[in-house]
């Protein structure tokens, strides 16, 4: 069959979506359509939206390496300009007549020797080949709390952000302790009258600091493409020889110099006792996931802030109530519970 007659099916637009897109036109394949239940490219980065939002990654090595951006801000860009990254490169590489947005595929089936897809709005489709492109990080994960309908302010899932909620001197309350809760938290406990963190697990906290790029410095990536595809390389080896390839070691050099790296940190940079024994986890950095930040400590010690390590009993009209029968009146909660991770193609009935 010739390349022009193999139809294709992408099922979503974020990051791996629009690399399928354009690496299937670079190889000779035009006949395909991007499903993006959506209304824009971008995935996680289109999804959350909260204030702090940022990447853990350095923007030079979170990139598309043939079509890197000499124009990032800091070292660790804030997630709306990486959004728009996603929508100018699918848009320079001619992907708009490729892309449906709003209509999420729900069932996908495999007959005479083709895939028939339907949508949500009812289209069809029927292709020879679908590429599953649909992340992970993007069907909120809610615990149950008993109660929580009956509270009175307002509640939300970290990636469903409500923008019409006040912040500024308000009590804020948030539950959970990975990125998304530490981003939160130290860009919204100075802004609060009161900022609750409720932790069931503590994390370590890996000390990276975010510096702005000069003028100087994006203008020298704009007029040097062979400088910034240095940075991507350099960038890229110092990861793979040494975060990547320590995590099989956990005494490699590598894994015993962020265990310090992030046990220094606390010592040094939390100065109650009790608290600082309540942040300090009980098992080896980077068992979780390491949480990037570097002034997550300053935050959780700032006067107006309260980090809440007993559980969560239930919640009630006026605040979240915890095991140890204590009242934590807030006016906003957010729920920092993460994502479904396991769904990826679940919501779609697969024959």
């Amino acid at each position: 069959m010739a390349r022009e007659n193999i139809r294709f099916a992408v099922i979503g637009a974020g990051m791996a979506g629009v690399l399928t897109g354009i690496k299937l036109k670079e190889a000779g394949f035009t006949d395909f359509t991007i499903y993006e239940k959506g209304d824009s490219v971008g995935g996680t980065w289109r999804e959350n939206t909260y204030p702090g939002l940022g990447c853990d990654v350095p923007s030079h090595l979170y990139s598309y390496s043939f079509a890197l951006n000499p124009d990032w801000s800091h070292r660790y860009a804030p997630g709306g300009e990486i959004h728009a990254y996603f929508q100018r490169v699918a848009k320079e590489h001619g992907l708009d007549a490729h892309l449906r947005f709003g209509d999420e595929v729900k069932r996908c089936e495999f007959r005479d020797g083709r895939w028939h897809l339907e949508t949500a709005s009812g289209h069809r489709d029927a292709v020879d080949i679908v590429i599953a492109a649909t992340g992970v990080l993007h069907h909120p994960k809610i615990p149950h709390f008993e109660g929580i309908e009956t509270f009175a302010g307002k509640a939300f899932h970290s990636a469903r952000w409500d923008h019409g909620a006040q912040i500024d001197g308000q009590r804020i309350g948030v539950i959970g302790t990975g990125s998304t809760a530490v981003q939160i938290t130290t860009a919204v406990a100075p802004r609060a009258k009161h900022h609750s963190l409720f932790q069931r697990t503590a994390q370590w906290i890996m000390p990276q600091e975010n510096p702005p790029y000069s003028g100087e410095e994006r203008a020298a990536y704009r007029e040097d493409p062979e400088l910034l595809d240095t940075v991507h390389r350099d960038l890229g080896r110092l990861f793979a020889e040494g975060f990547a390839t320590g995590l099989i070691d956990m005494n490699s050099e590598s894994m015993q110099a962020i265990q310090a790296a992030c046990l220094e940190n606390l010592e040094a940079n939390v100065r109650d006792p009790e608290l600082k024994e309540r942040l300090r986890p009980d098992y080896q950095a980077a068992c979780k996931r390491l949480v990037i930040s570097p002034n997550f400590y300053e935050a959780i010690q700032l006067p107006n802030a309260e980090l809440v390590t007993s559980g969560i009993d239930h919640i009630e009209p006026a605040g979240v109530r915890t095991a140890d029968g204590k009242l934590h009146e807030l006016d906003v909660l957010v729920l920092a519970t993460g994502f479904q991770v396991d769904r990826f193609m679940r919501p779609i009935e697969i024959v």
